[in-house]
């Protein structure tokens, strides 16, 4: 199964020094708000598409992104890649481990006054917070996108990334939404339920249940969605960041945790890396659960037999962790307008439903604003019986903590749990 779910975060360390570098070299954070985008000889960003559609032709953009998906990756050099063709723009896609490696490029870049080779970045949450503080984006020219049309743009996850306002500085292009997946051949609906009958279950089966560390992507929203049940919710953590709020909450959890760790997979002496060791772990038959930002790739695992028949998925009672995935465009990009292409072929149905049929990815935009003829074909993409439907995904959706939570989650979780 895909692990690549929206762009990796940022690890703590590289998060808080990238941001101290950003504000030095800013001096201030500037509110970029979604005013129209500047428009250049080179091709810069415009606000009529089909001068932007103009500019294009003959550039190539450098899409930097997760590579460690191949399913995505045949997406996009397979489907996006001619398409973008057939508009006159070639594109790259450069392959990353982690999101901050293109984010580091693009800040080296502003600082030294030079054109960078990053056109587009895949990326949300930390790294989208940290460029915006450091001035990094292009903004204003999502509104010009045709296929924006498509898009709930009033939708509170698509013009917030994790809490920070979007303000057209990044193009939405993927939905995510947590879920647990399971062998119900090991664990009933009961043991399913809700995080507490879930840890009563690993206690009572030691080593069948684990999950990545963070600043692992899912890792991190394992624990976020563990710090929500531990503390009444998300909604007692809206807002900017209240330390004197966070730290009695984050102390409950770390008591928590380690409480299970001795339950976990290697009794909590380690963590998975990533996704993808989780994820070989149950592959194997050596755990029975885990969590997954990726829940619509689950049936294609389970037709590849890479996972049992028997996989299911669940959404526990304190509800699933939701967000989307963003493109974003440097301002020291060359190639800005065949950035805006590549972000409006994303968006299109066509397109959406390539990615939902082959990669199990549920759509970013609101296909109740379809035609009759797209919208029966959402309808008709088959539903393995391993994955839940999209509606009971998204019935107890849960906001995205900011960004400061997040790290200080992350953070305190390495110092609390890990090196406990």
């Amino acid at each position: 199964m895909p692990s690549s779910r929206p762009a990796r975060a940022l690890s703590v360390a590289a998060l808080s020094a990238l941001a101290l570098t950003a504000c030095g070299s800013s001096g201030s954070t500037k509110a970029a708000g979604p005013g129209p985008s500047p428009s250049s000889a080179t091709g810069g960003a415009t606000t009529d598409f089909a001068a932007t559609l103009k500019a294009a032709k003959g550039q190539t953009v450098n899409w930097y992104m997760y590579g460690g998906d191949d399913t995505l990756n045949t997406f996009v050099n397979g489907y996006v890649k001619p398409k973008l063709a057939a508009l006159g723009v070639t594109l790259n896609q450069v392959k990353i481990t982690d999101t901050v490696t293109a984010v580091n490029k693009v800040l080296a870049d502003k600082q030294a006054g030079t054109p960078s080779s990053v056109d587009a970045i895949w990326i949300n949450g930390e790294n989208f917070a940290t460029g915006k503080q450091a001035d990094l984006w292009e903004c204003g020219y999502p509104s010009s996108l045709p296929n924006t049309k498509n898009v709930d743009l009033t939708l509170p996850a698509v013009a917030n990334d994790f809490g920070l306002p979007v303000e057209g500085c990044e193009s939405v292009w993927q939905q995510a939404n947590s879920a647990l997946v399971y062998d119900s051949s090991k664990l009933t609906a009961a043991d399913v339920a809700s995080v507490t009958s879930l840890f009563a279950w690993a206690k009572v089966h030691p080593g069948r249940f684990t999950y990545p560390a963070p600043p692992d992507f899912t890792g991190s929203m394992a624990v976020r969605t563990f710090f929500y049940d531990t503390n009444g919710g998300a909604a007692n953590f809206a807002g900017d960041f209240d330390k004197a709020k966070f730290t009695p909450a984050a102390d409950k959890l770390w008591k928590r945790l380690n409480e299970l760790a001795p339950s976990l997979y290697k009794k909590g002496s380690t963590y998975p890396a990533g996704q993808t060791d989780v994820e070989k772990l149950y592959a194997n038959g050596e755990i029975s659960a885990f969590l997954t930002y990726g829940p619509g790739a689950v049936g294609d695992s389970v037709k590849k037999g890479t996972f049992p028949a028997t996989t299911r998925e669940a959404v526990l009672s304190v509800g699933n962790i939701s967000n989307y995935s963003f493109v974003a465009i440097p301002k020291t990009s060359p190639h800005k307008a065949a950035a805006e292409v590549l972000a409006n072929v994303l968006l299109d149905p066509a397109s959406q439903l390539e990615l939902y049929t082959k990669e199990g990815v549920f759509p970013a935009i609101d296909i109740t604003k379809l035609d009759a003829t797209q919208q029966a074909a959402f309808k008709a993409v088959s539903t393995s019986p391993s994955v839940l439907p999209l509606a009971a995904l998204t019935a107890h959706a849960q906001p995205e903590l900011t960004s400061t939570y997040v790290t200080s989650i992350e953070k305190g979780w390495k110092t609390n749990v890990l090196q406990k």
